[in-house]
C-alpha cells in the first residue's frame, strides 16, 4: 500500500516510517521540522518532504494515490504554560482539520491517527469501600499539602489505580490532552461524513533511541536520563509512587503497521481506539533508579515533592482489546528496554 507519514522526521515518525518500508508499503514522508520536536537548527532529510499539514497546498500533490495516511505530526508534551495553548491548537486541532479536508478532497478515506493516554484525564480507581468510582481531578490544596493520591468522592480515602481501558471515560488535564482528544473527535466527524475508516492508537509513555533530549517537550525518560549523562540527580515529581506504562519506540512503530493494515480492510465510518502499552505498570521513581542503574551511574534520584498541575496521578492502561483486535503485543519489556535506553543514543 501507499502511506503517506506525517511527522515522518519525528522520534516516532521516523520509527514507524522504516517499519512500515521494511513490510514492503510504499512511504512517502512529510514534516514540517517545528523547533519543539527538532531543535533550533532543524534536520533535514532528502527523502522527507518540508511539508507543515497546515498547508493544503502542500499536501494536495503528496496525497495523490495514497491508500492510508498514518498522521504522527503533533506538538507533544504535557504543555509546560498556559501561553503553549495557541501552539497545541495550531499544531494539532488546524492541523488535523486542514489534513483530513485535503485527504476527503483527494478520495483518501483511510486514517491511522497517533493520540495519547492523556486524553483518559486521571485514570480510572477503586475504593476498598465503595468499589469502582469516577476519576476527577486532584485538589490543589491536597497537592500543596503532599497528599497526591486521588481520594474517594464518597469518603475521601485514597483510592487503588486500575488498568484503564478504551471505553474508559475521556477527561483530558492538559492543553496537550485536549488538542489530543480533539484530533478524535474531528477524525471520527470526518469518517462519519465522508465517509471514512479510523484507527486510533492511544500511546502511553514512548520512549527509545532517537528521543529528543533537554526539551520541556520531551518525554520523563529522556529528561531523566540527560541529568544522569550531566552527573546530576534526576527530579522526580510529587512522592515517585505515580503509576505509569513505558512502552518501547520500536513497538509503537509495530502497532502503527498494524493499523494501517487493518484499516485498509476496515468498512466505512468506523472508528477504532487501541492504547499501545507494554501492559507492565511502572513507578516512575522506577524509571528514574532504573536508568541510573542501566547507566553505571551510583546517583540517586531526588524525589522532589513538586507537582505540575496538569499531570494525572495515576494512569496504566489494559493492552487487551489491541492484542486481541490488531494483534499487537509489546515485544520490549520496561526492565529491558529503560536499561538499554541508559546509554542509548538521543537527538540534540
Amino acid at each position: 500500500m501507499k502511506v503517506l507519514v506525517t511527522g515522518a522526521g519525528g522520534f516516532i515518525g521516523s520509527a514507524v516510517a522504516q517499519t512500515l518500508t521494511r513490510r514492503g508499503h510504499d512511504v512517502r514522508g512529510i514534516d514540517a521540522w517545528i523547533p519543539q520536536a527538532h531543535g533550533a537548527a532543524p534536520m533535514a532529510d532528502s527523502e522527507i518532504q518540508p511539508v507543515d499539514v497546515r498547508d493544503p497546498d502542500g499536501l494536495a500533490p503528496l496525497l495523490d494515490g495514497v491508500d492510508v495516511v498514518c498522521h504522527q505530526a503533533a506538538m507533544v508534551g504535557a504543555g509546560v504554560t498556559v501561553a503553549d495553548l495557541p501552539l497545541y491548537a495550531s499544531h494539532n486541532d488546524l492541523g488535523t482539520a486542514v489534513l483530513l479536508a485535503a485527504m476527503a478532497s483527494a478520495g483518501v478515506d483511510r486514517l491511522v491517527l497517533a493520540s495519547s493516554m492523556v486524553v483518559y484525564g486521571d485514570g480510572a480507581f477503586r475504593c476498598a469501600v465503595h468499589g469502582a468510582q469516577p476519576s476527577r481531578a486532584r485538589r490543589r490544596e491536597a497537592l500543596d499539602a503532599g497528599d497526591f493520591e486521588v481520594g474517594c468522592p464518597v469518603c475521601g480515602a485514597p483510592m487503588q489505580w486500575r488498568l484503564v481501558d478504551e471505553d474508559a471515560p475521556l477527561t483530558p488535564r492538559s492543553s496537550y490532552a485536549a488538542s489530543k482528544l480533539a484530533q478524535e473527535h474531528y477524525a471520527a466527524a470526518w469518517g462519519r461524513q465522508l465517509p471514512g475508516s479510523t484507527v486510533t492508537l492511544r500511546y502511553h509513555n514512548v520512549y527509545g533511541s532517537g528521543m529528543p533530549r533537554d526539551t520541556p517537550y520531551s518525554g520523563v525518560a529522556a529528561i531523566f536520563r540527560s541529568a544522569i549523562e550531566k552527573g546530576e540527580s534526576p527530579r522526580v515529581f510529587e512522592d515517585g509512587a505515580q503509576m505509569r506504562d513505558f512502552v518501547h519506540v520500536t513497538d509503537v512503530a509495530e502497532a502503527n503497521a498494524l493499523a494501517v493494515e487493518r484499516v485498509a480492510e476496515a468498512v466505512p465510518d468506523s472508528f477504532s481506539a487501541y492504547n499501545v502499552c507494554s501492559g507492565q505498570p511502572i513507578s516512575i521513581a522506577d524509571v528514574a533508579a532504573m536508568l541510573a542503574r542501566g547507566a553505571a551511574s551510583e546517583i540517586v534520584p531526588t524525589t522532589t515533592g513538586q507537582y505540575r498541575a496538569g499531570d494525572v496521578r495515576h494512569i496504566v492502561a489494559s493492552p487487551e482489546r489491541a492484542a486481541a483486535e490488531l494483534g499487537f503485543n509489546a515485544a520490549v519489556s520496561p526492565a529491558r528496554g529503560l536499561a538499554e535506553f541508559a546509554t542509548a543514543p538521543l537527538r540534540a
